[in-house]
């Protein structure tokens, strides 16, 4: 085995990146060998980071969440000091803006989430945390599949983990593994020194494909925390606010109550709408986003997904997304004729890499085992509608392990549905009998 500053996680959605890196971080610490620890991670999953540690990390440690605009995140980074490990989380895009701050607080131990977000040596942020990489102790990547399109994948995210494995130049680094030609000799028309290329890589490298993971359960329950934008979580805390205030003041009733669950749940998918006849207002992209990255992660290590909205604006909204990305998808909701023809494309073509389902129309009688991760992007207050989606997935047939992702919008209805539903709870009555705990979280006076 070689030795080496860094190192890749090469593991699979689902089996334990995060609380096998917050392990790492917890025997360095202990060892004395680090003090601070830099996370860069895609935005939609930096809360995931702060709510692993809190759930795993059994030694002193002091999680710092980037937010804000980049003075505030700058001045933040300044005056990050404390006792136990302190952890800095910040999302690609604003590393590469911070790299300044960054390099000035000098990391021990630097860590790159979803690390094929760092694959082209040309991007900014590559070029930040090759430099980030160079000063600091420890580096770790972590992706399932460090690959999306061509071996060379590897050149950038290992150039960070350390420069002596395939040096500091990407060309003199692809004039070994490729072989170039074509157009003016100057387009990659195979490779070479794979074998070579390969056992550099794994050297240095720890894999787990799920498939393969026999300790774990066949599929694995994940709640992704979503944040919403500030703008957006004004606009909930409003419908909040007004909807506890006409309770107040009307009848309550449980079609009272409901109506105004439902306000608060459409928010949460980033949509409101005044009257029936309206057209829906977006007002957030913050489960959207999560979902994207979802999705990117799970093509690249060859998986299908299946996604559970319940409103159409919802559903529409990631439909558009994975049209403007390139990806085919199949689709059922209430307007939907030939819903066979759905269910066998997902089912039978590679091509078609996405399934979205309207929760209250796909939740019985279809089979989409094709897809082993499972994406709850809202969800409906009714039990059986939950346990009959996910029989979708996983049933007869279903010969791989995999994932259900909940996106969970932080300090929302969302949290309340979610603890309602993994209780098996008649999740409407329990809303409608104790709404109180639900709208006006936020205490206001009756």
């Amino acid at each position: 085995m070689q030795r080496s500053k860094g190192c890749a996680f090469l593991m699979d959605m689902g089996t334990g990146k995060t609380v096998t890196t917050i392990a790492v971080a917890g025997a360095l610490h202990k060892k004395h060998w680090i003090s601070n620890m830099l996370v860069v991670c895609p935005k939609s999953i930096v809360n995931v980071w702060e709510q692993e540690f809190a759930k795993f990390a059994a030694f002193p440690h002091q999680v710092t969440v980037l937010d804000g605009n980049g003075s505030k995140k700058a001045d933040t980074i300044r005056h990050t000091v404390g006792t136990g490990l302190q952890v800095i989380v910040v999302n690609y895009e604003s590393c590469w803006r911070l790299e300044e701050e960054l390099l000035r607080w000098k990391p021990d131990m630097i860590v790159c989430d979803e690390s094929s977000k760092i694959k082209n040596p040309q991007a900014k942020c590559s070029k930040a945390l090759h430099k980030l990489g160079k000063e600091s102790e420890y580096n770790l990547i972590l992706t399932g599949t460090p690959i999306t399109n061509t071996p060379l994948d590897f050149f950038s995210q290992y150039k960070f983990l350390d420069e002596g494995i395939f040096g500091a130049s990407f060309y003199s680094f692809r004039s070994k593994y490729a072989i170039i030609g074509g157009f003016q000799n100057h387009q990659i028309v195979g490779y070479k020194h794979l074998d070579e290329l390969v056992t550099k890589a794994h050297n240095i490298a720890y894999r787990i494909k799920i498939d393969e993971a026999v300790e774990l359960p066949e599929f694995i329950e994940e709640i992704r925390p979503v944040k919403l934008e500030r703008q957006a979580q004004q606009i909930y805390d409003s419908i909040d606010k007004d909807s506890f205030a006409e309770l107040m003041n009307s009848p309550v009733t449980a079609r009272n109550v409901l109506t105004r669950l439902l306000r608060l749940s459409q928010c949460t998918g980033g949509f409101i709408r005044g009257d029936e006849d309206e057209a829906a207002q977006q007002v957030s992209t913050a489960k959207l986003d999560a979902l994207e990255d979802i999705v990117d992660s799970c093509i690249g290590e060859g998986k299908k997904v299946v996604v559970f909205a319940r409103f159409v604006p919802e559903i529409d909204a990631i439909a558009a997304m994975l049209k403007k990305k390139g990806i085919e998808y199949a689709l059922i909701k209430g307007d939907v004729k030939d819903r066979a023809k759905e269910v066998e494309a997902f089912q039978t073509d590679p091509n078609v890499k996405v399934f979205i389902g309207q929760l209250q129309t796909t939740g019985m009688g279809l089979t989409l085992t094709a897809g082993t991760v499972g994406v709850y992007y809202s969800l409906d207050f009714s039990y059986a509608n939950y346990e009959q989606s996910r029989a979708r997935i996983r049933r007869i047939g279903q010969t791989k392990k995999g994932v259900y992702i909940h996106l969970v919008a932080q300090n929302t209805i969302d949290e309340k549905v979610m603890a309602a539903l993994r209780q098996k709870a008649d999740v409407a009555g329990l809303l409608v009998d104790d709404y109180k705990k639900i709208i006006g979280g936020a205490g206001y006076a009756e």
